[in-house]
């Protein structure tokens, strides 16, 4: 009897292909067809839409089918769908690569990790950058101001900061650093101006300190440029414009082999603009950037980047408001024709990614800069130097190292998932230059007024973990950050030959919640500390004070997705800090103004009604105050309190584009008591452009009704020639006037 059941069997599986079929495990690896990266968490429809499976961390998706042959849907936010059919007599292993569509409102999920890098993709493709400052104002929520033409670093608003040029601001590009510590002109100070906006294929950002990865600068949030790994097409693109405005711009594909999984590509920019000032800018830019990515296995990942960057101006400076309402100087003229300055940065960069299994892998990022900069100021003109003025010079040269190494691996249970992230690192300034000098017109020093040389190290660590269970995300996490400063005071000759330092700790715990209501609504409530580092020059001297202060808060949110054409995120926030630190850019030093607290309220609307048409507004709102002070005595000085940008776009007659944007400022408060208020400020920018496969042209009207408006603004205490006493007035850089600029490219 047994020898029956046996035969009946062996001819089951001889001439059942169904059941020969429940044997055969199949396997597929999938992945992104322009960066041959793996994707995971792609979905896998099989036995006729009755099973369906998930790829895993490397891209890898497994499953057996009850019968042959069969039609796999495999579906990804983002990419277009791919129906494959199988057979049983197929290779058991093979490889299907997704194609990007472009990004759509409808195609946003958001439950999903990727939400706010997806929104952010949305407004990249509507509307295209032309420079660092165009890619700073697509950070939903972050406002910018420009003093000194595109020389200087931006000066940054986030979250009812003024952050200077990035002292709450931590921003990056693919994950290095852009922030500079103990900065000459500023402690943060982030000139983005390496970048060459072409580049940048997606932005990455959060705002408040809720991120166990960000560290120092995250208090108001973080900001992260992430450049292609190739290109589609080699470019040649040419600009010009008002005010002897011109760029040129090259995009080369080095390599792109696609079976070996290698690729490289070569960009570079020149500008050049005169500006819209009496006193010529001279303003000159050079960049240089280079990336090489491999796949050396199937597990193996290596990319090496590299940029290079130098740029030189001349600078209209900041103008007393009285200085023009008394026919002194017009709109367009200076105090002080005599200052600018020049700065350069190279970046070497490397990433290597090792897949261990499907859920769990390893990366590994490393990188160096070599920095210098060298910038003239007059701040208060005739104030401490009746004869000479007071212009000063500030330098800043040092090299910068650093690594990070993250480890992630993940869990699946019956009824939730777990994913656990863990990551080491450090970053070393070496500062072989940081001083501040008394000048004459640049070229006569007549004070050496600081001058030191010295090291900042800060090492980092960060464990957390993602748990998903049911509706509910639950993200708890701890980073701990590790400062060592040493400080030689060139000009104290009674310090010894091995200076000073001091080392300090910072504790950063996080906890964030989601619940998903459904695929069309999720809630959110963030909660973490944060901090930001001050100036070595006023650690090491003020070794009570504190080097690292804290910021604590929370925001708490929904997104809306009612219909597939619109998404709205209205947010509520709240942040305490525990010191607010004035950096004093003519005196090198940082002066502590008290504890302060912060809260208010931030809206994104997304709209797209029509394929062709597009929609989009951020409107913020906070208020901040002094926690220690009187009342009316207790306002933060320049911090905003209203601020809104948006675009809106129409893409017609197969290649034509148009879009009009706008950014908006309220009115802030100057000083203490808000006795002298900033002007608010409305400003349009237009862009028509046309698009063909192989080439295009483009009309870029900046300031399009010729408002007249002030963009950075700052109550200052300065003495003019042949005034008698000092006075605290409104001091700002002109808007630019209406100005126009044309582009045109071609790829082959």
């Amino acid at each position: 009897m047994k020898i029956t059941k046996i035969i009946v069997a062996f001819l089951a599986l001889s001439f059942n292909p169904k059941v020969l079929a429940q044997e055969t495990e199949k396997k597929l690896l999938i992945k992104d067809a322009d960066d041959k990266f793996p994707i995971a968490d792609v979905l896998v429809q099989y036995d006729h839409g009755n099973s369906h499976a998930h790829s895993g961390e490397d891209g890898t998706v497994k499953f057996t089918t009850k019968s042959f042959p069969d039609t796999l849907v495999i579906t990804h936010k983002g990419y277009d769908e791919v129906k494959w059919a199988i057979t049983n007599d197929e290779d058991k292993n093979k490889v299907v690569f997704l194609q990007h569509k472009p990004f759509q409102i409808s195609e946003v999920s958001i439950n999903h990790h990727s939400f706010l890098t997806a929104i952010t993709k949305v407004d990249l493709n509507k509307f295209p950058v032309n420079s660092a400052q165009d890619l700073l104002r697509k950070v939903p929520g972050l406002f910018i101001a420009q003093h000194a033409g595109g020389g200087k670093a931006e000066q940054l608003f986030l979250r009812g900061f003024d952050a200077d040029h990035g002292t709450d601001v931590s921003v990056n590009v693919d994950g290095m650093p852009v922030n500079v510590v103990s900065h000459a002109h500023g402690q943060g100070y982030s000139d983005l101006h390496f970048v060459i906006p072409e580049t940048v294929n997606n932005i990455d950002f959060g705002k408040g300190a809720y991120y166990m990865d960000r560290g120092d600068f995250n208090t108001a949030g973080y900001v992260d440029f992430k450049t292609y790994d190739h290109l589609q097409n080699s470019m040649i693109k040419l600009e010009g414009g008002s005010f002897n405005s011109k760029r040129i711009l090259g995009m080369f594909n080095i390599l792109n082999d696609t079976k070996e999984r290698k690729s490289a590509y070569l960009a570079a920019e020149y500008n050049y603009t005169d500006g819209a000032f009496d006193v010529k800018q001279n303003f000159n830019r050079i960049n240089i950037f280079g990336k090489y990515n491999q796949w050396i296995t199937d597990n193996d990942y290596f990319n090496l980047q590299f940029s290079n960057f130098n740029s030189s101006w001349n600078a209209s400076g900041q103008i007393p408001e009285r200085a023009v309402n008394n026919g002194i100087i017009d709109r367009w003229q200076s105090i002080d024709p005599t200052e600018g300055g020049e700065t350069s940065r190279t970046n070497v960069e490397m990433n290597y990614k090792h897949i261990i299994s499907p859920s769990e892998n390893i990366e590994a990022m490393a990188f160096y800069s070599k920095y210098n900069f060298n910038l003239y100021s007059d701040f208060t003109f005739y104030l401490k130097d009746k004869d000479y003025g007071d212009e000063i010079q500030q330098t800043d040269g040092r090299n910068i190292y650093g690594m990070e190494v993250k480890h992630t691996k993940n869990f699946s249970f019956d009824n939730s998932s777990l994913n656990w992230i863990s990551g080491v690192g450090f970053r070393n300034d070496d500062i072989n230059t940081l001083q501040l000098n008394h000048v004459y017109h640049r070229d006569l020093l007549l004070d050496r007024l600081a001058d030191v040389q010295g090291t900042e190290t800060n090492l980092h660590a960060f464990s957390g973990l993602v748990w998903k269970t049911g509706k509910f995300t639950i993200n708890p996490a701890l980073r701990v950050d590790h400062f060592i400063f040493n400080l030689h005071d060139l000009l104290n000759v009674e310090q010894l030959p091995s200076g000073q330092s001091k080392e300090e700790t910072r504790l950063s715990p996080k906890l964030n919640f989601s619940y998903a209501q459904n695929d069309n609504i999720m809630w959110f409530l963030k909660t973490g500390m944060g901090f930001h580092s001050n100036d070595i020059r006023v650690v090491v001297a003020n070794k009570n004070d504190n080097t690292l202060p804290y910021s604590l808060g929370g925001d708490f949110g929904v997104r809306l997705h009612p219909f597939k054409s619109l998404i709205i995120t209205p947010t509520l926030w709240y942040m305490y800090l525990q010191q607010e630190f004035v950096y004093v850019g003519d005196e090198a030093v940082v002066e502590p103004s008290g504890k302060s607290r912060r809260f208010g309220a931030d809206l994104g609307i997304r709209f797209q009604p029509l394929e062709n048409f597009y929609l989009n507004a951020d409107i913020n709102y906070s208020h901040a105050r002094f926690i220690e002070e009187e009342n009316g005595q207790d306002y933060v000085p320049l911090a905003p309190v209203v601020t809104s940008t948006g675009s809106v776009n129409w893409d017609f007659m197969h290649g034509f584009s148009l879009g009009l944007q706008y950014r908006y400022l309220g009115e802030r408060p100057a000083v203490e008591d808000n006795s002298i208020q900033t002007k608010a400020y409305f400003v349009n920018d237009l862009m028509l452009s046309y698009n063909r496969q192989k080439w295009g042209a483009n009309i870029q009207v900046n300031n399009l009704f010729n408002v007249k408006w002030n963009e950075a603004q700052f109550a200052t205490e300065t003495q003019l020639k042949g005034e008698t006493e000092p006075i605290t007035d409104l001091t700002y850089t002109p808007g630019n006037p209406f100005g126009v600029r044309v582009g045109l490219y071609y790829k082959f």
